[in-house]
């Protein structure tokens, strides 16, 4: 769902994580922030389209697409996108960006996808795996759904700042959760998070059937320069999102004694 606008400078203590990830209850606020911020719209969202390259003609799952803006930008680009996202709300919104005839699903990535094996050549899952748990049967699915050679582009909150950002530090080698407040279009809302350290999120790529291709640490977009001229310089020097190239292995090529020529 392309979510979060920026990681806080420490986790809120006080958030209850019960009443954290409600994005029906602050679609509107967050889609309006996420529409023109320094993070999502010039550095995330541009890093997500260029590790996408070419997509003409290409099937593309936006899986957690929230509100629309990386389908949209794919489709303009000639890719052909399905969205599926957990949130009603922010799907109403992705409607309204792109049309009654948009090919878009109410979806929890913790389920089993609704389409058949081999359905698309990309998955796109920008900003939505860190709130999982378990990222096991949510890859499992999304390796069903590629057909073989397709590729998974995924942006990740970065493992490194959910590690220093908190007091008392955790176990780096744990996956761990904490809760922090953001702020959206001048609304606070809790967010709760699933750190993992850098080895277990290659291992879960790796055990659901991939091989990795990219990991990439990308400069944001120079258009922001003039733009957001303080953030465009404190972005440019520290770490940011965390982005990954992962791809669905071809059929291995056929091992036989050749032809009978």
């Amino acid at each position: 769902m392309e979510r979060v606008t920026d990681v806080p400078d420490s986790p809120a203590p006080s958030a209850d994580p019960t009443q954290a990830n409600d994005y029906d209850g602050f679609a509107e606020a967050y889609a309006a922030d996420n529409e023109s911020n320094l993070l999502n719209a010039y550095y995330e969202r541009p890093a997500m389209v260029s590790l996408a390259g070419d997509v003409a003609d290409r099937r593309i799952l936006d899986a957690g697409c929230g509100a629309g803006p990386l389908s949209a930008a794919l489709r303009d680009r000639g890719a052909v996108v399905t969205g599926v996202d957990a949130s009603a709300g922010m799907l109403a919104l992705a409607r309204r960006r792109l049309g009654d005839d948009a090919d878009l699903h109410v979806a929890d990535l913790g389920d089993p996808l609704p389409f058949a094996d081999g359905a698309f050549d990309d998955v796109v899952a920008s900003l939505v795996l860190h709130y999982l748990q378990d990222w096991g049967p949510t890859l499992a699915e999304m390796r069903r759904v590629l057909r073989p050679g397709g590729r998974l582009i995924a942006s990740v909150q970065h493992p490194f700042v959910d590690y220093a950002i908190q007091d008392p530090r955790p176990d780096y080698s744990a996956t761990t959760s904490y809760t922090g407040e953001f702020t959206f279009n001048g609304r606070s809302v809790p967010l709760r998070f699933w750190r993992r350290p850098l080895h277990a999120m290659t291992d879960a790529f790796t055990a659901a059937g991939f091989r990795l291709a990219v990991i990439s640490e990308p400069q944001p977009d120079p258009a922001a320069r003039g733009l957001f001229p303080d953030g465009f310089q404190s972005l440019s020097t520290k770490i940011g999102f965390l982005f990954f190239v992962v791809e669905a292995p071809p059929p291995a090529a056929d091992s036989g004694s050749g032809s009978d020529d």
